[in-house]
């Protein structure tokens, strides 16, 4: 078989064969085939697009490409929760303790952030969570804890380790096609009964679209019933930031407030409630929503959610009781940003003030650069909150000097009416 055949063919829209599509991937994880040669087979996917068969059979080559998990052993329904990626997403560090509590068995791998968007990997490393685990210490963590997350390790779908950074560098990060074999087949390389995805839409996030995010939702939906994995996706507003917290440390703070009975914020607390209590009815835990809404709120108001919590990061080696003391969150420069007019308050783009943030070194351009941890903002006015001139309307904060150009590019992203603006819901469709 020759690849260059097989580039041809997709370049000219010729449907590609099961043997085609695992030939391709073989060989490239194998290092049989040049990074240019790859790249020229993605950027053919891109632009043309591929089926759902060829995308099943993409998926279940990356698949096994390398080890998959099996959590048989241990007790009890196994889920795992991933999101595409926003502006001030903290939810799966929040949902995991709530679903742990709840009697759920939370595994999940993640990755680092890249570029606008944070990654629940860096925010558990920025409060000392080691997330470099063996398969092993998952299963250990899974049993007594009830929940692990940690790094994507080599020998668990390599091809999307591979896939992935040569993506990132040809422009092709967008391909539904190319998005959905990667959720996929991380997901279902980890063994679980139940994945939960939540598919961002708006500016903030990977699909700025709600027709994107809706075709990427059922492209999923379709691939893991072919795994015979029950799932759910929901799309989520990614219009506005997420809360009010964006970074790391920042959002690892307002994640332990929320665990304490203090949310940040209505829409934070509504996706986490509707979420979790979706889960909880789909794996059987509850019966119905007031069933759910009422476990979550026990879990939280007695503080086992927390106390899971504690448990769960004191595994992985962070110091539970100086995180929860907050000692960890100490910027050394902050700058308020003063409202030049009074009234309601919007931001024109999720996107730039996840920018803005990244700007203070709370993200990487690249895999594997250093970010500041302490980097990130905190929105204390968010849509729809009355602001008057002059109030503090954000504060920005790194363990640099912060550039002053900063703080008229965060003005220049901010809308004032005199009236409420139109707000999304938090929770825009559930595919099932």
């Amino acid at each position: 078989m020759n690849f260059l055949d097989i580039i041809e063919k997709q370049r000219t829209k010729k449907p590609l064969t099961k043997e085609e599509v695992e030939f391709a991937i073989n060989q490239y994880v194998n290092d049989k085939i040049p990074d240019y040669q790859f790249a020229a087979f993605i950027m053919a996917i891109n632009i043309n697009n591929i089926g759902l068969e060829q995308t099943y059979w993409l998926t279940n080559s990356m698949l096994h490409s390398g080890n998959t998990v099996d959590f048989s052993s241990i007790k009890g329904i196994k889920i795992d929760k991933h999101s595409t990626g926003g502006v001030g997403d903290k939810v799966s560090v929040i949902i995991g303790p709530i679903l742990a509590a709840c009697g759920l068995k939370v595994a999940k791998m993640s990755g680092p952030g890249l570029g606008h968007t944070g990654g629940t990997i860096d925010k558990l490393n920025s409060i000392g969570v080691n997330t470099n685990l063996t398969l092993q210490q998952c299963k250990k963590l899974l049993k007594d804890n009830g929940i692990f997350i940690a790094s994507q390790t080599d020998d668990i779908v390599p091809a999307d380790k591979k896939i992935y950074a040569l993506r990132n560098a040809t422009s092709t990060v967008d391909s539904l096609p190319l998005i959905a074999s990667s959720i996929a087949s991380k997901k279902v390389a980890m063994g679980t009964d139940y994945i939960f995805i939540d598919v961002k839409v708006g500016d903030g996030g990977f699909c700025e679209t709600y027709d994107k995010a809706f075709k990427l939702g059922k492209i999923l939906i379709s691939i893991l019933k072919k795994f015979n994995r029950k799932s759910i996706v929901h799309i989520t507003n990614m219009n506005q930031p997420l809360g009010r917290s964006i970074g790391n440390c920042i959002e690892m703070k307002t994640t332990i407030e929320f665990l304490d009975g203090k949310p940040e914020s209505k829409d934070v607390k509504e996706l986490i409630y509707e979420f979790s209590s979706d889960i909880l009815i789909a794996t059987k835990i509850c019966k119905n929503k007031k069933e759910a809404y009422e476990n979550i709120d026990e879990v939280i108001n007695s503080k086992k959610a927390l106390e899971v919590f504690k448990k769960w990061i004191s595994s992985q080696h962070a110091n539970a009781n100086e995180v929860c003391k907050n000692k960890f969150f100490k910027p050394k420069y902050s700058l308020e940003i003063k409202a030049d007019k009074s009234g309601y308050v919007k931001y024109k783009s999720a996107r730039e003030v996840g920018m803005i943030s990244f700007l203070l070194g709370a993200g990487r351009e690249v895999k594997g650069a250093p970010i500041d941890f302490q980097a990130g903002v905190f929105l204390n006015k968010i849509i729809n909150e009355k602001v008057n001139k002059g109030e503090t309307i954000a504060t920005l904060y790194s363990s640099k000097k912060i550039n002053s150009l900063l703080i008229e590019k965060f003005k220049k992203n901010i809308l004032y009416s005199n009236s409420k603006f139109k707000e999304l819901p938090v929770i825009v469709k559930v595919i099932k």
